[in-house]
């Protein structure tokens, strides 16, 4: 039972709530939304966004009314969930690799129905696996090719072995080859736009001669998916790929504001994701104790910074499991009992931590959201 549950609709209830406690600002979920799926409808280039950044049964279903493509998910865990839900169009972007999981992806198949579970394959290997998988589907299971797009963490290495691996899935009487995947994640936090603007128009570049070789080779390609929120607005314009993959863009976490945002150009999307902590301890001199440390806060992308709860200049340190430090000026310092809402350095991994979504609008918490995919990892 969410201790929160009460305090629904209840002005100023934003403020009050049991802490720590993951809050979503539902209007700037909303805008967010709404301005992806405009920008896309303006370049004619489809959304089918990461699942891996909210989790949530609930924020998919507002991105499917704002008439994406579908969902993209970076495991099986998280396909499953979505698929149960009835969403449509889901997509693994990670090879599902091993006997279980590729168990699992039948079962998962079988529920979605014809082209609505999508995976991708890198190795000839996989690539047979699910062949013969695929036989107790039905149906044929549509596969892309996943291209390492420059990260190397995935992916055939070269042109020549996305033709063949091409080739492996369009002989399959139980595959179906339906396109090409190259999403540069290196590429998103680039701090220096003309920098990843020029990192992002080279890999169009190769993604361009990979799908060119591919269909020069007799196999023409429904879908070439990848983008991430930190080059949208580059590879939306560049009539390179059909699809966009970004997940970050409804949450907007400190990282990513540093990396699209400066003194003269605001961040094209609001920062929707707040962490809310409570002021637990102030008898030191020099800092206050909150109760959000390691396991309510990412670390991988640094410390968060105070959204709400405290004027002047502030340090966050990690302070243990359960507690975070606060360094504040002294004429600032909060009291005993104060709450603070910090904005998250990496959203993902930081809403993984969390069991709710705690949505409000204005002062008010208007709902609470389960996050579905919590951990399916």
């Amino acid at each position: 039972m969410n201790p929160n549950l009460a305090l629904i609709g209840k002005p100023g209830s934003r403020y009050r709530l049991s802490t720590p406690a993951l809050v979503l600002d539902l209007p700037a979920l909303q805008r967010n939304i709404a301005r992806m799926a405009a920008l896309a409808t303006s370049h004619g280039i489809g959304l089918r966004p990461h699942a891996k950044s909210h989790k949530s049964i609930e924020i998919a279903r507002l991105q499917a009314q704002a008439g994406v493509r579908g969902i993209s998910c970076a495991t099986l865990g998280e396909a499953e969930v979505m698929v149960e839900a009835g969403l449509p169009g889901v997509l693994i972007t990670s090879p599902v690799v091993g006997a279980d999981k590729l168990r699992r992806l039948i079962e998962s198949g079988r529920k979605a129905g014809p082209g609505q579970l999508m995976v991708v394959a890198d190795h000839p290997g996989n690539v047979q696996e699910l062949a013969a998988q695929a036989k107790l589907l039905g149906y044929r299971l549509p596969v892309l090719v996943d291209y390492h797009a420059g990260l190397h963490r995935t992916g055939v290495t070269d042109t020549a072995a996305a033709v063949a691996l091409a080739q492996q899935i369009a002989d399959s009487d139980s595959l179906l080859l339906q396109g090409l995947q190259a999403y540069g994640g290196h590429l998103q936090h680039i701090y220096d736009p003309q920098q990843r603007e020029q990192a992002a128009a080279n890999l169009c570049k190769d993604v361009k001669a990979v799908v060119a070789a591919i269909e020069a080779a007799g196999m023409p390609l429904n879908i070439v998916t990848g983008v991430g929120t930190g080059t949208h607005a580059f590879d939306a314009a560049a009539g390179v790929f059909t699809e966009m993959q970004p997940g970050s863009y409804l949450f907007m976490d400190s990282d990513y504001l540093r990396a699209m945002s400066d003194a003269s150009h605001p961040a094209p999307f609001e920062t929707a994701l707040f962490v809310q902590s409570t002021v637990v301890s102030v008898n030191a001199d020099e800092w206050v104790a909150v109760d959000a440390g390691l396991k309510s806060l990412a670390t991988d992308s640094g410390t968060p910074e105070v959204a709400y709860g405290v004027q002047g200049t502030t340090h966050y340190e990690f302070f243990g499991d359960e507690h975070g430090k606060l360094i504040v000026a002294t004429p600032h310092r909060p009291a005993l009992g104060d709450h603070i809402e910090f904005v998250t350095s990496h959203c993902d991994p930081t809403v993984n931590l969390h069991n709710f979504y705690h949505l409000v609008d204005g002062d008010t918490l208007v709902d609470i959201w389960p996050i579905q995919a919590r951990g399916r990892i």
